[in-house]
């Protein structure tokens, strides 16, 4: 017969099986197990822990959490817990410290966050830019370049560092091309016909800049358009930019003058150019003085084919012919060629006459520059003689002279005629050299004279 068991025993049963239950759940739920009997729960938490207050678990976006419980605890959460953190390379603290503690009031002491470092932004170079990877943040890499006419002044590339700068300090664009310039070509000019110029004229030249194209006005160093002598001119254009940078250029201007060989005065004459004297279009006249007769052209002009027209001119001693028939006919001859100094004596044994005579020997070289000859008269009519030089005057002939000039042949008298014929003075007695040439230096036409001579270096040494 079986017995049946007490109920008592059963309810036992389900005391005992419950209690062990109880205790297998929490056995599970111990500190460092990683289960949590309460789940999130801060209540929950404080319960399980004596009322102890907790915070809500750390979590960091970018950023690790290192926390120590004040009691050694495995919850790292509990009032009085620090947790150091700390953000992963490239990230900052955003705001707060990197430490905080979970207070009674169970909030943590703090923000914490992490966020991305970021360099401070990079200023745009005037005339150029920047391109950037990751902008301003870390390890973005920014390239600069430049407009075009500008170089690249400092670091083509700069990286943003972990401590918030930049790999190199900031680049620039600077111009430090020169401005272009191109001159003319060389001018070659000849001179016009009786001129030793020629006009050249040219654009001023216009300066291009590669940068900003601003440029300063262009300057000349050297003769600007216009007229310019025989011989090589060198110029040259300078102009800068806004930077300073000097652009220039060189040309030449050559003017050629076209030239015959040269020409001399002939020998007993004098000669005057105009223009150059040897140019082309230069005329040449040409005089010989008194007592001499030109011959050959008067003129010469020098010609395009660097000739000179006409023929070769020369002085020849003039040829005095004593045979005319008339005293006029004889002084005709020297009319705007010879001054003439008439010296009559009644004897040749007279005393003026040979004082007058002798002083004259001497004084030959300024006789002839002051273009006189001398004519004698010696004698009474019909045995007088007369003489030029070494030319002897007929008999018949020096009386007429006599009789023209109203001389007297029983005394000593002495004529001056200029070039013009014209009487000048008369003297009954003999004068020095030195006096007949001081008279003769104030006559109309001397002082032209005395010039030519100058010029030509006819001198008495």
């Amino acid at each position: 017969m079986l017995k049946s068991v007490p109920r008592v025993n059963m309810d036992t049963w389900l005391v005992v099986s419950l209690f062990v239950f109880v205790q297998l759940f929490f056995s599970l739920a111990y500190e460092g197990s990683g289960y949590y009997g309460y789940g999130d729960d801060e209540d929950a938490y404080a319960r399980i822990n004596g009322g102890t207050p907790w915070c809500a678990p750390i979590k960091v976006k970018h950023g690790d959490v290192s926390c120590r419980s004040p009691g050694g605890q495995y919850y790292k959460n509990v009032m009085g817990s620090r947790c150091k953190i700390r953000c992963k390379r490239g990230y900052e603290m955003q705001q707060g410290h990197p430490e905080v503690v979970c207070m009674a009031s169970k909030h943590w002491s703090g923000n914490y966050a992490c966020r991305e470092i970021r360099c401070p932004k990079l200023q745009m170079p005037a005339n150029g830019g920047y391109k950037c990877s990751d902008g301003s943040y870390f390890n973005s890499r920014c390239e600069f370049f430049c407009s075009l006419g500008y170089t690249l002044k400092g670091s083509k590339t700069v990286t943003c560092q972990y401590h918030k700068t930049w790999t190199s300090g900031e680049s620039a664009c600077i111009d430090v091309d020169a401005p272009v310039i191109k001159c003319p070509n060389l001018k070659d000019k000849t001179a016009e016909p009786g001129k030793l110029t020629a006009r050249v004229t040219w654009d001023t030249p216009e300066g291009k800049d590669t940068a900003d194209g601003i440029l300063t006005d262009v300057i000349l160093k050297g003769k600007p358009p216009g007229h310019f002598p025989e011989g090589l001119h060198k110029m040259s254009y300078t102009v800068y930019d806004r930077a300073g940078n000097k652009g220039s250029c060189r040309f030449s201007v050559r003017v050629r003058v076209r030239r015959c060989s040269p020409i001399t005065p002939p020998e007993n004459g004098y000669m005057k150019c105009d223009s150059d004297g040897d140019n082309y279009g230069a005329t040449c006249d040409f005089k010989c003085t008194g007592g001499y007769e030109l011959q050959g052209s008067a003129a010469r002009v020098c010609q395009y084919g660097l000739t000179w027209s006409g023929t070769e001119t020369n002085c020849a001693a003039m040829n005095i012919n004593v045979g005319v028939r008339t005293a006029s006919g004889l002084l005709d001859q020297f009319y705007e060629k010879r001054r003439l100094l008439i010296i009559s004596a009644p004897t040749a044994a007279n005393h003026y006459y040979r004082f007058q005579m002798t002083n004259l020997q001497h004084a030959q070289c300024g006789l002839d520059l002051r273009h006189v000859t001398v004519i004698e008269l010696v004698g009474i009519y019909p045995a007088q003689i007369g003489r030029i030089s070494h030319r002897l005057i007929p008999p018949g002939l020096a009386l007429q002279l006599r009789l023209l000039l109203q001389i007297s042949h029983n005394n000593f008298n002495m004529v001056m005629i200029d070039k013009q014929g014209m009487d000048r003075e008369r003297y009954t007695y003999p004068i020095t050299s030195a006096q007949i040439f001081t008279t003769i230096d104030t006559w109309q036409g001397r002082m032209d004279e005395m010039v030519l001579q100058q010029e030509a270096g006819h001198t008495c040494q």
